[in-house]
């Protein structure tokens, strides 16, 4: 009997905790669905206050560009006032064509610059007969320079196209200078073929071949430098020549002198006739540059190159002959300011 006591007495309470653990669960419940329920009015709340932001920002952006469109208008308005009505037609006309003059004359540059001396001449013929009709209506005085400009700069293109372009006489300078050190490449590898040869021979000769084979290692370290030296110069030159054929002074100037300082390292410092025979290329580049026509000539009829200082001197005389870009004198007269 007392046994089935105690078992009455434990089953209502685990029934209890089973209600008990049901209230949680539904209070648990509760409170999640009342945390997202706030969750989502805040977020509801923020997005409101967002977008107001949002619209607010718009209008002031909308009135701000409405009174600028009406600062406009009215800059606009007094400055027709302020401006001065033309009182003569043909000044309009006169100025028109004076604008239309230097469109065309930046077109004779243009032409210039893709080395086209024939198209650029025809031009200037052409803009010196359109100054010489009736129906032009610049100033006469103004009238006589331009014209005589245009008849200077079309005989100085005349004598120019007559001569080779200093450009071609650049690739071709350039292209020589490769050639040697092509040449020189493989007269340089020959003789590291060679040596190498020997140095097998004198392997079979005890210690003094020893000897000999170090030596002869050590020249060919310095053989192979040399070599990667003249192929690191043949491609810069590489990069002179397209600088050249695009027609770019500055990078045409940039890679001579990087060419130069790389081939400049062949020559030892410790011989005078090499030193000797740089100042006096440095010198002759100096007084070639006085004149860019007979150091033209020089390039074209100079025979090719026979060792590195010789190289050097080239080097130095076509960066001092770098081709400069020359503006027509009638491209002067028109910048300048007319009264």
């Amino acid at each position: 009997m007392s046994i089935n006591s105690e078992s009455l007495s434990k089953e209502p309470s685990a029934i209890q905790q089973r209600r008990q653990a049901n209230t949680l669960l539904l209070r648990l419940q509760w409170l999640v669905i009342l945390l997202l329920i706030a969750a989502l009015l805040f977020l509801y709340i923020s997005h409101q206050r967002f977008q107001h932001s949002v619209n607010e920002r718009l209008q002031s952006n909308e009135q701000a560009v409405s009174r600028l469109n009406e600062m406009d208008d009215r800059i606009f308005a007094m400055s027709q006032q302020t401006l001065p009505e033309p009182s003569v037609a043909t000044n309009n006309q006169a100025q028109n064509q004076l604008d239309l003059l230097r469109i065309q004359i930046q077109a004779a540059n243009r032409l210039l610059a893709d080395n086209n001396d024939s198209a650029a001449i025809d031009l200037l013929r052409g803009l010196h007969w359109q100054l010489a009709q009736s129906s032009n209506e610049i100033a006469p005085a103004l009238t006589v320079v331009i014209k005589q400009s245009l008849l200077k700069d079309i005989e100085r293109l005349q004598a120019q196209s007559a001569q080779p372009s200093p450009w071609q006489i650049q690739n071709l300078a350039i292209q020589n200078i490769q050639d040697f050190l092509h040449s020189h490449e493989r007269a340089t590898s020959s003789n590291s073929n060679d040596t190498s040869n020997n140095n097998d021979t004198s392997n079979n000769n005890g210690n003094e071949g020893t000897q000999k084979s170090r030596a002869v290692s050590n020249n060919n370290l310095a053989l192979t430098r040399r070599q990667l030296t003249i192929h690191e110069v043949i491609m810069t030159l590489n990069l002179a020549s397209q600088a050249s054929n695009m027609r770019e002074q500055d990078q045409l100037v940039s890679y001579l002198t990087q060419a130069r300082k790389q081939l400049k390292t062949l020559v030892p410092q410790s011989s005078m006739t090499a030193s000797k025979h740089l100042a006096q290329a440095a010198k002759s580049a100096t007084s070639a540059a006085e004149s860019t026509n007979d150091l033209a000539k020089n390039l074209e009829t100079m025979k090719a190159p026979s060792d590195i200082p010789e190289v050097l001197d080239w080097l130095d005389r076509l960066i001092a002959n770098a081709p400069k870009p020359t503006p027509l004198l009638t491209t002067q007269i028109l910048d300048k300011p007319q009264r």
